[in-house]
């Protein structure tokens, strides 16, 4: 048997593709919309993919599946499991439904259905065994079910698709799984679906795999001895739904268009920038923090390309109803769109080469910490971050207003003084800072640094959550 591991850090998501040498043929679990990696180990290992299968419909990220079984052929193994709101609507002739106990041969490695709901209704786990060296099952590909030292949320439904009363019924089902699994062996090794900062749960472990035994020793899921302690336990401080997960799920329902699909965006001339800007159009700047603050063109928001949570930042700030314009170096443009595509902002229409941005006079200001501690009531100070990094300190008299919520939250910011937004380290804060000021706030800046110089430089924090939290 052959097992492979592809892992991609933006997304902190996880795919796996298990093989059989002596037969030659593969299964890939859980895919990415860029097939590539796939493709390429399969043909180095001289397998073809002749199976697809998914743990779930993902919120997180547009599924690879069906671009996988069009590009190879290969036969889809779903879930038909939970109620007739989470069905796979793409499921054809090609399409293997899947229920609790099913299974299917893959060569020599059998793989079976272990029907898992709570993190979501048609979640399922997938047990294989290597039938060639023994009939005791080798691993578990858990999905979101069960991560290192984490378990799977049970509350997106409700929070990021307003689907009411899913939440608590979840966590009780993620309970009796995590009473199933107790009674497995200790051996089997764990593959889950997402590892250290996936917002598919709180505080998932960065390593790989894990062992059943050891997050039976190490994992507080398995500590807690009563269902109510457990849910109570399972759905405090889990961290702020991205909002592009709504439209992941509904996605990855549906069945998610084919790459050959999608429009490819065509350079913009000066003259149709222009006339973008005036129509207010949706154009995201994606050069680095610097240069945008350094200069810019009024009525664009900044998301750096380059961060390490581009793809998430992207996913809260675009409006998936609007076309989509770029400002972007020509040399980037490939990585950008794949980055987008990841996360389903399909519709974009064109891009302006950044190399072309002179006459762009609009700046985005940066305070140090020794300026804003001076005259600390001359400014109006929010912090942008998640709840859990709040929790821990905060700037004393700061208003909380998460990055993702500020254009919705504007009415509760005041405008009688300068805005100074900060974060830990100020990527975050800088985009938010361009959302405002393209929502035609005039004084707002970023506390450079952030949180983490305000405090190296010696200047106050306060545990605990601002009273200031508008919601």
């Amino acid at each position: 048997m052959l097992l492979k591991y592809f892992y991609d850090d933006r997304l902190a998501q996880a795919a796996y593709m298990v093989g059989c040498s002596a037969t030659g043929v593969a299964m890939v679990i859980d895919p990415a919309r860029d097939i590539t990696p796939y493709l390429e180990a399969a043909a180095a290992e001289g397998l073809e993919i002749c199976y697809v299968a998914e743990t779930h419909i993902h919120a997180d990220f547009v599924s690879g599946s069906r671009e996988l079984a069009a590009r190879t052929g290969a036969t889809l193994y779903l879930s038909d499991t939970g109620d007739a709101n989470w069905k796979y609507q793409f499921a054809g002739a090609n399409t293997v439904l899947l229920n609790d106990g099913d299974a299917w041969m893959v060569g020599s490695v059998r793989v079976e259905v272990i029907a898992t709901p709570g993190h979501t209704p048609e979640h399922i786990m997938l047990q294989i065994t290597d039938t060639a060296t023994t009939d005791k099952p080798l691993g578990l590909f858990t999905g979101d079910c069960l991560f290192v030292g984490a378990v799977g949320r049970p509350d997106l439904l409700e929070k990021a698709t307003a689907v009411e009363g899913t939440m608590i019924a979840g966590a009780r089902e993620q309970y009796q799984n995590i009473a199933r699994l107790r009674q497995m062996p200790d051996w089997l090794q764990v593959w889950p679906g997402h590892g250290a900062g996936s917002a598919c749960g709180k505080a998932l472990g960065a390593l790989p795999s894990t062992t059943l035994g050891y997050e039976k020793h190490t994992n507080h899921a398995f500590a807690l001895d009563t269902e109510d302690t457990f849910v109570e336990w399972l759905l405090e401080d889990q961290p702020e739904p991205p909002a592009y997960f709504a439209q992941m799920k509904k996605v990855n329902k549906k069945g998610p268009a084919l790459l050959v699909e999608l429009p490819i965006p065509e350079p913009l001339t000066r003259d149709q920038l222009a006339e973008l800007l005036d129509a207010e159009a949706q154009i995201v700047d994606t050069r680095d923090a610097e240069a945008f603050a350094d200069h810019h063109l009024a009525g664009t928001i900044s998301i750096p390309s380059r961060s390490s949570g581009f793809c998430t930042y992207a996913g809260w700030l675009v409006d998936y109803a609007r076309p989509v314009y770029l400002i972007a170096p020509q040399d980037q443009i490939s990585r950008i769109l794949h980055d987008l595509r990841a996360v389903g902002v399909d519709d974009v229409r064109g891009f302006y080469p950044a190399e072309q941005l002179d006459g762009a006079t609009a700046i985005l200001a940066r305070r140090e910490a020794a300026e804003v501690a001076a005259h600390r009531d001359q400014f109006h100070i929010i912090d942008v971050r998640n709840k859990a990094e709040v929790d821990e300190r905060y700037i004393p008299g700061s208003q909380h207003i998460f990055m993702g919520y500020l254009a919705r939250e504007v009415a509760n910011i005041p405008r009688e003084k300068p805005l100074v937004l900060y974060c830990a380290t100020g990527i975050r804060s800088h985009i938010g800072a361009s959302v405002l000021a393209g929502l035609g706030f005039e004084n707002v800046a970023n506390l450079d640094g952030g949180i983490d110089a305000w405090q190296a430089a010696g200047y106050p924090v306060t545990e605990g959550t601002p009273a200031a939290e508008p919601f």
